[in-house]
């Protein structure tokens, strides 16, 4: 008795849990807001995704935008329009939150659901592509229009709009007049701009030559062209008999995904990352800069690889021309096709993690390509300028003064050399030094010191005394790592050694 009270007692605990995990809804609810970009690819798929194992009959789509990528458009366009197992809604607000607007990439994904319908004050339409130029934002070209207005034709055809409309929220160069008739309404496209005869004399211009169609939700549905309009969100609701509705909302990963995929965070890691990097390179061993240069490149690629832009050359391209960069400073004297190599390498390994493809072949790639590389072109060429700056700037600084060799008479030895001056002859000649104090943080060496060198002298590098190390020139000489060498002066910063037994 006391066990079967106990297994009542557990499946009423554990039924209410079960019952809430299954619950079912009707429809989903997903936001398309803000500007259209690859991150609202990603998260349309993984909503949608949750939506079909809810088991929803309907997806409404909350369209608030101004716009964006058109291959973002298109394919978010095109997964919308492979939904054939389910009524997608196309819903356009008008809250206090939102802009009430569905233009340019908003219409294009409008028109790839089976139904649309808007609040009044809203508007859809100017659908035209745009591009930026040196004197601002300009329209795109014919390729360009011409691919964005044959798709967006097709869908409106697909889901029973009319497709004359579609396409003269592309196409400037229409002309879309309307006749009523008894069985509803007849769109005319004229391209010249001409008048028909007979009974289109009575036709209504909606958009003449040079504008692009914009219809406000009252056009919408008096035309046909809408299934209705509707105040509120629980009107749609109503209007379509559905039950529950889940919404589904950018989680906070998703958050976190949208800002490191921006274009101002992404300037900013590669910036740390490439700085990083050069303090890395420029010392010995594998400390704090490698471990922050690392962190900051591998956000880069992991979120690029989130978007489903990444694949195994980026990261191939970008690994080649670090090792390229540290066989430049290591192996090989100068700044020559090595190093040269390995930053062209590494730019555009950081350029085609940003894109799908790799080769444009059409004229929004070309846009898309070009911004990606002026962005990682851009940081490149700043990361070295603030480089500089916090080299000359900011030399007392311990970290930059290990990188920094000054010359005897820069102002910095100037600040920390003593007036008092004595005569120190270099090993084994004749020649001999003018020897000043060293400064504070050289205080513990001494002329005689001897010590191993870390990276090749040539003639600046690095060497090793005892737990220290130090920043040095020779005479003139290369020096191979490994070798032991001594101190032969101390001109303040400047640390002058020569091989052990010459």
């Amino acid at each position: 008795m006391r066990s079967t009270f106990l297994l009542l007692l557990t499946l009423l605990c554990i039924n209410p849990l079960v019952w809430s995990q299954q619950k079912s809804y009707d429809a989903a609810l997903i936001p398309i807001e803000g500007e259209i970009d690859p991150f609202q690819v990603v998260f349309l798929r993984r909503s949608i995704e949750k939506a079909r194992e809810a088991g929803v009959s309907h997806i409404i789509f909350s369209i608030n935008t101004f716009g964006g990528r058109v291959d973002s458009a298109l394919q978010i366009a095109t997964l919308i329009g492979s939904l054939s197992e389910l009524h997608t809604v196309a819903y356009i607000p008008a809250e206090p939150e939102t802009v009430g607007v569905s233009w340019s990439a908003g219409a294009l994904i409008s028109f790839a659901s089976n139904s649309i319908y808007m609040a009044p004050g809203t508007s859809v339409g100017a659908a035209a592509p745009v591009q930026q130029t040196s004197e601002g934002m300009q329209p795109a070209g014919e390729k360009t229009v011409s691919a964005v207005r044959t798709q967006l034709a097709a869908l409106a055809e697909k889901n029973g709009y009319p497709p004359e409309v579609a396409l003269a929220m592309v196409d400037q160069d229409i002309e879309l007049e309307v006749i009523s008739e008894e069985e509803g309404y007849r769109f005319i496209m004229n391209q010249t701009g001409d008048t028909a005869e007979g009974e289109e004399e009575d036709a209504v211009t909606l958009s003449s030559s040079g504008k692009l169609l914009t219809l406000t939700a009252g056009e919408m549905e008096r035309y046909g062209i809408s299934s209705g309009s509707v105040e509120t969100l629980d009107a749609l609701q109503e209007r379509l008999e559905l039950n529950t509705i889940m919404s589904i909302e950018p989680s906070s990963a998703d958050q976190v995904v949208h800002l490191l995929t921006s274009a101002a965070v992404t300037s900013m890691l590669l910036t740390i990352g490439l700085l990083a990097l050069y303090l890395e390179i420029s010392s010995p061993g594998f400390g704090i800069p490698g471990t922050v240069a690392l962190t900051a490149f591998a956000l880069i690629f992991v979120s690029s690889g989130l978007l489903g832009t990444l694949s195994s050359i980026e990261l191939l391209l970008f690994l080649a021309g670090v090792i390229l960069l540290i066989v430049e400073v290591f192996l090989i004297p100068g700044f020559g096709v090595a190093g040269i190599s390995g930053l062209f390498f590494m730019t555009i390994g950081l350029v085609l993690s940003r894109q799908e493809f790799i080769l444009p072949d059409n004229q929004w790639q070309m846009e898309i390509f070009t911004r990606n590389l002026l962005l990682v072109f851009g940081t490149l060429a700043a990361s070295f300028l603030l480089l500089g700056i916090l080299m000359m700037f900011f030399p007392r600084i311990r970290l930059f003064q290990r990188l920094i060799l000054n010359s005897p008479g820069s102002p910095a030895n100037l600040e920390t050399a003593s007036s008092e001056t004595t005569s120190v002859p270099k090993t084994g000649s004749g020649t001999a030094y003018a020897q000043t104090s060293p400064s504070p943080q050289y205080s513990d060496l001494h002329i005689g010191d001897t010590g191993t060198v870390l990276t090749t002298l040539r003639p600046a590098g690095k060497i090793a005394v005892g737990d220290e190390t130090y920043s040095v020139v020779t005479d003139g000489r290369w020096i191979e790592a490994d070798t032991k060498v001594s101190v032969v002066a101390i001109r303040g910063n400047r640390i002058v050694v020569e091989e052990v037994g010459q």
